[in-house]
């Protein structure tokens, strides 16, 4: 297949990365120059307009957007749809809210275009190397772009959830799982550091990902994130809140679903950008490690002191 790249950041360019490496031609466009002439270093074919994209992909087109959610989407689309034609398809595989999506696919079919949500999981190394994929589609958008999944996604890694928002509504849900669980590790190592023990937290980690009730991989990227850093010393325990969180809090008022753990989470990393706390700098530490999510160092980020 041909595929269109809009988006390289973080996720866009290793996702760029792993549909090469299955075999298609990509061809991508960044507002930054710079990450263009990065890609074309790794076989991309660049493009440097949204015009030059459209134009080196051939028709029935297919355009995966991995841009940050709100209106820098309704931007892209707006400088992409003039040089689109009729039938092609429009992926947002970004965290964009699910009514927004139901909305650009009304717009975008109005103009004969189609569109599916992709919510996409895995976090950077997953971009590379397989991701876990939540598709909102029309049945023949999903037929269509049923094979570039198959080969970007984890074994048994994608699935046609239903219809246009529906994957986005998922993915929101995913994350909102993804804060409480993050914010339960948080708390349990912060428990760990102020008991009476001098606890190894990489061992720890490490033990309890083989056989434990708790194991998984983001017990694995913890014991990673403590061998760089044995108390996360170099880091504030500061977690921004990326949105999808506040939405699926949004949504449980809404359809009256009692979600006391998530929306707890999300009340913490509102305190977490006002003081620094142990259990923040867990969870920062993991949003780095799975997500390449930034950290704010610490006045001592050179020090580990045990």
């Amino acid at each position: 297949m041909e595929v269109g790249l809009v988006g390289l950041g973080k996720m866009g360019f290793n996702l760029a990365l792993n549909i090469l490496s299955h075999g298609h031609r990509v061809v991508a466009y960044n507002r930054s120059p710079e990450k263009v002439r990065a890609a074309e270093r790794e076989g991309v074919i660049g493009a440097y307009s949204l015009r030059e994209l459209a134009e080196r992909l051939t028709s029935p087109r297919v355009v995966w957007l991995m841009v940050p959610a709100g209106d820098a989407v309704d931007e892209m689309l707006h400088g992409l749809t003039p040089f689109l034609s009729q039938g092609d398809i429009i992926i947002d595989g970004g965290n964009s809210h699910y009514e927004d999506s139901m909305r650009r696919h009304d717009a975008l079919k109005e103009k004969e275009l189609k569109f599916a949500d992709v919510g996409t999981s895995g976090g950077v190394e997953g971009a590379r190397h397989g991701i876990c994929a939540m598709v909102g589609a029309e049945p023949e958008v999903f037929n269509a772009i049923e094979p570039l999944l198959r080969d970007i996604s984890v074994e048994r890694g994608y699935l046609h959830i239903g219809p246009v928002g529906s994957g986005h509504f998922t993915k929101m849900v995913h994350n909102g799982i993804e804060y409480g669980m993050l914010q339960a590790m948080g708390e349990g190592f912060e428990l760990l550091a102020r008991g009476p023990f001098d606890l190894d937290f990489a061992a720890v980690a490490h033990v309890w990902n083989h056989g434990s009730v708790i194991r998984g991989w983001l017990m694995g990227l913890m014991e990673q994130a403590f061998r760089k850093d044995r108390r996360l010393e170099g880091i504030r325990g500061v977690v921004h809140s990326s949105g999808e969180g506040l939405w699926a809090i949004k949504a449980a008022l809404d359809l009256g679903v009692p979600a006391p753990i998530i929306a707890g989470s999300l009340f913490v990393r509102y305190r977490s950008e006002q003081e620094d706390s142990f259990a923040g700098k867990v969870v920062a530490a993991l949003r780095r490690e799975f997500g390449g999510h930034p950290v704010e160092p610490t006045g001592d980020a050179g020090r580990n002191r045990p």
